[in-house]
């Protein structure tokens, strides 16, 4: 009598735990979602472990300035400085989706000439509009001139540039986080570049001042620093940092700090709007105008 009584719940817990109603065998017969990884990572549990990461791209089929080395090296430290990662490629075959996914922004270092096949510039393309963020340095704008697209990525296309010299810069946005800190006017030494087209949507930060300096050539309304959101994404451009010089200047890396965490998507600027009017001169090319 007693074994029948202790068989029974026996009984009834092998049939809890082979029947598909009551079975937590591996969580067998429980609908599982599919797991998908956080949009953005930052904004997930594991957050505070997550380090983004750029990547500087500085080929050079023009003129290649020696002031890459040292703006990678200024890079690498701001980075070191502000938890981020560097990744630095001069091979335009790294311009394919599995790949640039990996970036929360992706630097131009004075690349010059043209650099990208239509694979490369597909890629680009389909990376800044879901999302990903560009910043240009310097000679950015001397490359790609037959793309219209990235000109308007980039906001311009350079012209020219007189001999380096001092000049007088006016901070036109005070109240971004990129211009805190900077005297109004900012007097610096530089290659002082004109551009032969500007993008009329950009949001000028800083423009220069062409009564200080021999050689200007985009009028009084010549822009030096700028950023826009765009097709998706976002872009910051500075034409500042042809010397080594600057690369030390603590007011150009502060600036250029806060557009790179700007164009990652870890500080957060307001939208952007037009703030100057671009002479007609210097914005004759159509605008790409996104697909709706």
């Amino acid at each position: 009598m007693r074994k029948t009584i202790f068989a029974i719940p026996v009984l009834l817990l092998c049939f809890a735990l082979t029947s598909p109603l009551f079975s937590f065998r591996s969580g067998a017969n429980r609908p599982v979602a599919p797991y998908t990884e956080p949009e953005n990572p930052l904004h997930s549990p594991i957050g505070i472990f997550y380090q983004p990461k750029v990547l500087i791209f500085c080929k050079t089929n023009g003129y290649h300035h020696a002031s890459i080395t040292t703006g990678i090296a200024a890079i690498r430290q701001l980075a070191a400085q502000n938890g981020f990662a560097v990744d630095t490629t001069v091979d335009s075959s790294w311009f394919r989706p599995e790949i640039l996914r990996k970036y929360a922004a992706l630097i131009f270092l004075s690349p010059t000439g043209k650099v990208f096949g239509p694979e490369e510039e597909k890629a680009l393309q389909d990376y800044i509009h879901h999302g990903g963020g560009y910043v240009g340095i310097h000679a950015a704008t001397d490359c790609e001139y037959n793309w219209q697209w990235y000109g308007d990525l980039v906001g311009a296309f350079f012209r020219s540039h007189p001999k380096q010299q001092q000049a007088s810069f006016v901070i036109v946005d005070k109240d971004n986080p990129s211009t805190q800190g900077f005297p109004d006017p900012w007097s610096h030494f530089d290659e002082l570049y004109n551009f032969k087209y500007i993008n009329p949507t950009i949001h000028v930060l800083i423009r220069i001042d062409e009564t200080s300096y021999t050689g200007g050539a985009n009028g009084d309304k010549h822009p030096f620093s700028w950023y826009h959101d765009f097709d998706g994404g976002r872009a910051f451009y500075t034409a500042l940092g042809h010397t080594d010089a600057t690369w030390s200047d603590p007011l150009f890396l502060h600036h250029l700090l806060s557009g790179i965490q700007y164009a990652m998507g870890t500080a957060k600027w307001p939208a952007s709007t037009p703030n100057m009017t671009i002479p007609d001169s210097v914005s004759t090319p159509k605008p790409y105008v996104p697909k709706s």
